[in-house]
């Protein structure tokens, strides 16, 4: 059955009826939007505590502490901190037995007078979900399309209420509460780039899936998390970072993953204007080739985990994306830097890169594909093909391509756009993923040959990718335990 999708109106009303919360709203850079629905539906005096917006620097400055930044989760969880305890220390006494107390905070960059700011902005709220219980917090960082800023701080008010509404009403259905941020708003207004659950009653929230959600639901087009689990917002973990990408399927991470990566690191530090202490190294999985191995286009969310989980091992920093075409992903990570971009890859996509096939949706097919891919200060690194029937290695030089296309190509490879890998491992290019996973669901002991020593441990300890699991059971006839084993799906 459809979810009822609440009007503003009334989920703003909803939370003013309900005696059990009270609190306060501190808003800056757009006006007080969240705050003035509450006030406007009627009975805001059983909710609201204050209401503030510490518009002025000096005076935000002087309330929450100095900051480098004014729109940023520093400055955000500055105004949590502060607004969430003085409601503990003035109103516990008189209320906190029949109360949850909570603080609402946002700070934002609204479209300026002369349309020349970034539009975005962090909001979070720290509440009691029951009276007298430990705190929970959600925060999310915010991308406002509209083009007038009018319409921007209307559509902030909304994704505020939604925020709100959802903490209070929805907090033990985490999945519903991330698809309601957008109710009565649309993509086209608003995207919701990052999200962090945190505190009490999300103990069992893992918010590396509510970053596919993000992304799954259409709210992002990208999510980020270190390899530690913890959320990322694009761009503060991007900001004038040469960044490198390795898109793969990862099920699971292999030597060949790494070796890729490690070797294409070695060429790109060497590219002008690339520090490599200022590299960031992500490794991306599409949302297709999630869905790809999911009856009907469903996530498996234990192979997805799975994946990660292996990723994490090797500590590596995963990039969630709906950007299927590579000028897509290179227009997305060039939104937040100027530096370098590099991408490897086998040379098996670099072939598909060249089919035209996959350019009929772009009115200027694959020149204008590659138009926008390489104009972004944007470099491909290329793995080599092992043939094992013949024992020759398929490059960047002996690669074919189609006869017309193969001008394009060229020219490509002589502008240095496109460079081959030769500081590859030889061993490794005996590794194919889909054989390693092949062996996993096998019992093939042969597999751990394949993968780093910390994705075998986590893979054997956790029994990832339908590894078989030893059952110990005790015989019908009470004697020795019987030793079976059996097909563990995904953890």
């Amino acid at each position: 059955m459809a979810r009822e999708i609440l009007s503003t109106e009334q989920k703003a009303l909803a939370v003013n009826l309900d005696p059990r919360r009270y609190g306060s709203f501190a808003e800056i850079g757009a006006g007080q939007e969240v705050v003035r629905w509450f006030f406007r539906v009627g009975g805001a005096a059983g909710t609201i505590a204050k209401s503030m917006s510490a518009y002025d620097m000096s005076v935000s400055d002087a309330i929450y502490g100095p900051c480098r930044r004014y729109v940023c989760r520093e400055r955000l969880e500055a105004m949590l901190d502060h607004e969430y305890q003085l409601n503990i220390e003035r109103l516990r006494e008189v209320r906190g037995d029949t109360t949850g107390f909570f603080a609402f905070a946002d700070t934002v960059s609204a479209r300026n007078f002369h349309g020349t700011n970034e539009c975005h902005g962090w909001m979070g709220i720290r509440f009691q979900a029951h009276p007298r219980d430990e705190e929970s917090q959600i925060v999310i960082h915010v991308r406002m399309l509209d083009q007038e800023n009018a319409a921007q701080q209307e559509a902030l008010g909304i994704v505020g209420v939604n925020l709100i509404y959802g903490a209070f009403f929805l907090n033990h259905e985490p999945d519903l509460l991330v698809e309601s941020l957008l109710d009565n708003l649309s993509t086209r207004r608003i995207e919701i780039d990052m999200i962090e659950f945190s505190g009490i009653a999300f103990r069992h929230v893992d918010n590396r899936v509510m970053s596919l959600r993000l992304v799954q639901l259409g709210l992002s087009k990208a999510a980020m998390f270190s390899a530690a689990g913890v959320v990322l917002q694009p761009s503060e973990a991007l900001y004038k970072k040469a960044i490198l990408v390795e898109r793969g399927s990862f099920r699971p991470t292999t030597h060949v993953n790494l070796d890729m990566l490690r070797a294409a690191k070695e060429k790109f530090v060497h590219e002008e204007d690339v520090d490599e202490e200022g590299v960031v190294a992500l490794a991306e999985i599409t949302m297709r080739n999630l869905r790809a191995n999911a009856p009907g286009g469903d996530i498996d969310l234990r192979d997805f985990l799975a994946r990660v989980d292996c990723l994490a091992a090797c500590g590596m920093t995963v990039l969630i994306s709906d950007y299927f075409e590579y000028y897509r992903l290179a227009a997305y990570l060039s939104r937040y830097t100027k530096k370098k971009i590099g991408i490897t890859m086998g040379v098996g996509s670099l072939a598909e890169l060249f089919d035209e096939r996959y350019y009929t949706e772009l009115e200027g097919g694959i020149l204008e594909s590659f138009g926008r891919l390489f104009k972004n200060n944007l470099k491909l690194y290329i793995y080599p093909l092992l043939n094992r029937s013949t024992g020759e290695l398929t490059t960047v030089e002996t690669l074919k391509v189609a006869d017309d296309i193969r001008p394009l190509y060229q020219y490509l490879v002589g502008k240095g756009c496109i460079e081959q890998l030769d500081n590859y491992t030889p061993k490794y290019l005996n590794t194919f993923s889909r054989e390693v996973l092949q062996q996993i669901q096998a019992g093939d002991a042969g597999w751990k040959e394949h993968v780093p020593a910390e994705v075998a441990e986590v893979i054997q300890r956790r029994y990832l990718f339908g590894h078989p699991r030893q059952i110990v059971a005790a015989s019908m006839s009470g004697g020795t335990p019987a030793v079976t084993s059996g097909s563990a799906s995904p953890a």
